[in-house]
């Protein structure tokens, strides 16, 4: 099914020429109204007027998360500051957030794009979609909850968490679609089995379709869900700082990649190195610019995941491309619970805290269908040898209470001897990931 049948099946040639539109009144925008945007025009002796095509979108600045870090909170604000209605958040390297702000239109659009997400993965009028992502400054329920509402259909706003109560609530409101991470899919199944409810048995769930995002998952793990909730599980794609998820979607008829709403979000694969744009079809780092975007407009976002585009047309009729799956990142964050953490934050906290030396690892699992992350740091020399040892138990309760707050995820603290961790002569292996992903 497809919501908005105009602009998601627009001739080539006329979505370009829409894009180019809204990519010249963007520089204009940003250029008059956001200082930043003007000190990056001005360092390249670019004027907004020299936008004379699409190909010219390679001569703008990039844009980094950490530059929304150094601006924060408002420095990339566009309009009016009582032109916002709504805050999104995301977690940062240092514990600074970067926020994300939304006017009238911005929320419009975002609910018109989740609409068309949901609409591609086959819900509509008449469905009952339970949304079980977190809802708060995650941009995952929200957008999950109005995409639905704006769709015709009926929302249940579960949220996270209460898990065998989800899955109560969703056998007695037969809920049809599901949005959520695609682990806690997986968690819900095993929490349906413990209550004896059956995901085989439509009449006691009719589930027919998983809307799943907010962390890397395989065609494995697709599969695996597939067979377990007889569903069809689709990929959805998004991030804070451009809108949310809703920025691409899978769709029924091909399920060979994304489409990219490109009437909002003009894409582009880079080499993460040099910067350089890539050709078609070749792996890179995706970047975004939103093209409609009011509140908090970006210029060629560097978003750090590692994709490919397909131009070649879908046998849905969509004429928007197609982004591959996410295959990894560019950097070292890692994606728990559909939150961001960086190995940085957890650093921050551990060289602060006394007893600990700067030894650590990290290490991210898989369990029962849940990302679990384990944080294992040795313990100062000083501090073993004193009769401080006595306190390892609230040392360790205190330190999994800071991480859990500053962190936004719970990690297992392993406190361990001195020289316990491995050493290398050259980089530290901070992190070992033990997900398949």
């Amino acid at each position: 099914m497809i919501f908005d049948i105009r602009n998601e099946t627009m001739p080539r040639d006329e979505l370009e020429a829409l894009q180019l539109r809204r990519l010249q009144d963007l520089c204009h925008r940003l250029y008059a109204c956001v200082p930043f945007y003007t000190r990056k025009f001005d360092e390249r002796g670019l004027k907004p007027e020299q936008v004379r095509g699409l190909g010219d979108l390679r001569l703008l600045p990039f844009t980094e998360k950490d530059d929304m870090r150094e601006h924060f909170p408002f420095g990339f604000l566009a309009v009016p500051q009582d032109n916002l209605i709504r805050i999104h958040a995301s977690s940062g390297t240092t514990g600074r957030i970067t926020v994300a702000g939304y006017t009238r239109r911005d929320v419009d659009n975002w609910a018109a794009l989740m609409a068309r997400s949901l609409a591609a993965a086959g819900a509509g009028r008449g469905d009952v979609i339970h949304v079980a992502y977190g809802y708060g400054l995650f941009t995952g329920g929200l957008g999950a909850h109005y995409g639905a509402e704006c769709l015709g259909a009926m929302v249940v706003p579960a949220s996270g968490g209460a898990t065998r109560r989800q899955v109560q609530l969703m056998s007695a409101l037969k809920a049809t679609t599901l949005c959520c991470t695609p682990s806690y899919a997986l968690h819900l199944y095993d929490a349906a089995r413990e209550e004896g409810l059956d995901f085989h048995d439509k009449n006691v769930m009719p589930l027919k379709t998983g809307v799943f995002g907010a962390e890397p998952w395989t065609e494995e793990m697709r599969r695996d869900i597939e067979a377990k909730m007889r569903i069809n599980a689709m990929n959805v794609y998004g991030l804070s700082e451009i809108m949310g998820p809703g920025v691409s979607m899978e769709c029924l008829e091909g399920r060979r990649g994304l489409h990219i709403y490109e009437d909002h979000f003009l894409p582009e694969i880079i080499d993460p190195d040099s910067g350089e744009v890539l050709p078609a079809g070749q792996t890179g780092e995706l970047v975004l610019t939103t093209l409609t975007k009011e509140g908090f407009p970006l210029l060629r976002y560097r978003t750090r995941d590692i994709t490919s585009l397909d131009p070649s047309p879908c046998p849905c009729g969509r004429t928007h491309r197609r982004m591959d799956r996410i295959l990894g990142r560019s950097d070292d964050m890692l994606i728990i619970r559909g939150v961001n953490v960086y190995p940085a934050q957890i650093e921050a906290i551990l060289v602060e805290t006394k007893g600990l030396s700067p030894h650590y690892q990290i290490q991210v699992d898989r369990v029962d269908n849940l990302d679990q992350i384990e944080v294992r740091v040795e313990l100062a020399e000083d501090f073993l040898n004193s009769d401080k040892v006595r306190h390892l138990e609230a040392l360790t309760r205190d330190l999994t209470r800071r991480l859990r707050e500053f962190l936004g995820v719970t990690a297992l603290v392993r406190l361990v001897s001195p020289r316990t961790i491995g050493r290398s002569e050259g980089k530290a292996q901070r992190v070992i990931d033990r997900r398949k992903i």
